[in-house]
This record gives structure tokens, C-alpha cells and sequence, in this order.
């Protein structure tokens, strides 16, 4: 069973960064296509990003296009999500997700909070 490990989400001031984390395991990473989502207090879950698993084809949602970067390490089965330039409005759960299509996933992780302060 495909396991989602999320890490790095916290506190931080308008303008600043954060590198979020997502260790796989339980199946094999380099078949698989990886995205993330979020979120919002009180809102539906968004698209974010998407990486196909080779690393070669990336997409994003709008909100985030220019300021956000996912990669991926396939040696450390590990997904990444580069965020810069943050918002308050990207505040959020955010979550890692894999499968076949980056934005119809078929595994989800529990989200790790990115709080982003005005």
C-alpha cells in the first residue's frame, strides 16, 4: 500500500519561502506520477502542481505559477514543493498525492499546514 509522508509546513511572513517534503513509500516512485494540493480554511481542495515521474513534465495551478517549483528526487523517493514569494492567501493543508494522472490521484497524504502571516 502506497504510503504519503509530508514534512516541512509552518509559520511564516508574507514574501517568504518554504520547501515542503513527501517521502513515498509502498510502491514504485519512479512509475508514478506525483502532485500537490491544498486546501483552504474553510474552502475546497486546489490543484497545485503536478510532476510526471520521470521529472520531465510539470504543471500548476494559476495561483501559484511563477512562484512555485516541484521536483522530485527519484533516488530518494521524494517529491518536493519549492514555495516563494508566499501569500496569505496560500495558506493552507497542504497535501501530497500520487497515481496515474497528477490531478485524479489515487493516494493521499494527511497534509502538513503552511500558515503564511500578513
Amino acid at each position: 500500500q502506497v504510503h504519503l509522508a509530508e514534512s516541512g509546513g509552518g509559520l511564516v511572513q508574507a514574501g517568504g519561502s518554504l520547501r515542503l517534503s513527501c517521502l513515498f513509500s509502498g510502491g514504485t516512485f519512479d512509475e508514478t506520477t506525483m502532485a500537490w494540493f491544498r486546501q483552504p480554511p474553510g474552502k475546497g481542495r486546489e490543484y497545485v502542481a503536478g510532476i510526471s515521474w520521470s521529472g520531465s513534465s510539470t504543471s500548476y495551478g494559476d495561483s501559484v505559477k511563477g512562484r512555485f517549483t516541484i521536483s522530485r528526487d527519484n533516488a530518494k523517493d521524494t517529491v518536493y514543493l519549492e514555495m516563494n514569494s508566499l501569500k496569505p492567501e496560500d495558506t493552507a493543508v497542504y497535501f501530497c498525492a500520487a497515481g496515474i494522472l497528477a490531478k485524479d490521484p489515487d493516494y493521499w497524504g494527511l497534509g502538513t499546514q503552511v500558515t503564511v502571516s500578513s
